[in-house]
């Protein structure tokens, strides 16, 4: 199936029981046993349920995978990740990501003597020398949160694979109609699916997608034992949220090339970060290995001032103020003081994030519309 067929029926069937289209919502904990052990392969709803089963086979097929496995959000698939390492283990991360990895990694799995170091993932050779006899896994986001660089995903994983340790790409920006890391080598892709997946605003859930079936074997492990599941509703609502995830992120990603070129012209901001330019420093890796490029925006002020970007944030009023990215509607929100404040100050600057740094999840509305309100907010600074 090529893609935009995959989204409708990969995975899907009609219910066996009502023929029902749309996958039926198993609103149930347990299920009926006719002796014990012997079940139509469902037992309790923490260990499966028929909605999730669906959303676990249409998501590995949208990833060109064998294996879905959800969890009850994007953070807590992360953690299934972490729970592979031992004490002792180290992780190499890229240093541009999402301010809630960042934690998870050394705010909880530090205590448990999982260390993590984070460098630049376009300098494979300092990727290789961050590599350790310890390190088990590399961690890739690309395009990264919130400067959106791009990671070259076959080059990265090729350094996994020839160290013998594991990779695991966090695809929540690109989805999987723009990017499939595992054809790229990756073993192990993440999706907040909260985000495009969902589409809506709607629901928090979390999935990985592998083909290596011991990871996962150890996965659904995890799933069961640790609990972190999503609910039947959630599973429906992703479900139908990623039949129209082609059409949704083509338009966003046509939107976001006219809205970077409409702040590039703007006298009040500085850079932008968009890596559709032809000098963005990523550009050609991410033509190599992306559909299009992304939905996402980043831009900061000349006047480099909190103030300023808080007045910006404040006076936009299709672009709404709020956390998260992906949806339908266009987010404007301030990764130093939101997504991101858990990362220490020096640490953000390093990357490029400054005080000033707005970003723009650019949703499906008419973007003239959009255009005008950047500008008029721009305008009142």
């Amino acid at each position: 199936m090529k893609f935009g067929t995959k989204t409708i029926h990969a995975g899907v069937h009609p219910d066996p029981v009502t023929g029902a289209v749309m996958t039926p919502i198993y609103q149930t904990s347990t299920y009926a046993q006719s002796a014990p052990g012997d079940h139509k392969g469902y037992e309790y709803a923490r260990t499966q349920n028929p909605t999730r089963t669906v959303l676990e086979n249409n998501l590995a097929a949208l990833e060109n995978g064998k294996h879905g496995i959800c969890f009850g959000s994007g953070l807590a698939a992360m953690d299934a990740v972490l729970k592979l390492l031992n004490p002792g283990d180290e992780v190499v991360s890229t240093n541009d990501l999402y301010g809630g990895s960042y934690r998870l990694m050394t705010k909880v799995y530090e205590r448990y003597g999982i260390k993590s170091t984070f460098v630049d993932f376009n300098d494979t050779d300092a990727v290789r020398a961050a590599i350790s006899d310890q390190t088990k896994l590399l961690w890739v986001e690309t395009p990264t949160n919130p400067m959106l660089n791009i990671v070259d995903i076959e080059a990265v994983c090729g350094i996994a694979r020839e160290k013998g340790i594991l990779s695991c790409v966090d695809n929540t920006f690109a989805s999987p109609y723009l990017q499939n890391p595992l054809d790229l080598g990756a073993d192990i892709v993440l999706h907040s699916a909260t985000k495009y997946l969902g589409g809506h605003s709607d629901v928090v859930l979390g999935a990985l997608v592998t083909s290596n079936d011991e990871l996962a074997e150890q996965f659904h492990f995890f799933q069961n034992a640790v609990g972190a599941v999503p609910g039947p509703q959630d599973c429906f609502l992703v479900l139908r949220g990623i039949k129209t995830l082609h059409l949704r992120v083509e338009r966003a990603c046509q939107n976001a090339a006219q809205i970077a070129e409409v702040l590039k012209g703007a006298d009040k901001v500085g850079r932008v970060y968009y890596p559709g330019f032809s000098d963005h420093p990523g550009h050609e890796v991410a033509k190599k290995q992306m559909r299009y490029y992304g939905g996402m925006v980043s831009f900061d002020l000349k006047d480099d001032r909190f103030d300023l970007a808080v007045k910006v944030l404040s006076n936009t009023n299709i672009f709404t103020l709020a956390e998260s990215l992906g949806g339908v509607e266009s987010l404007i929100g301030h990764p130093a003081s939101m997504t991101h404040a858990s990362i220490p100050r020096e640490e953000r600057l390093k990357v490029g994030l400054t005080d000033s740094l707005i970003r723009l999840s650019v949703g499906v509305e008419d973007v003239e519309d959009l255009a005008e309100d950047l500008k008029q907010a721009l305008a009142q600074l």
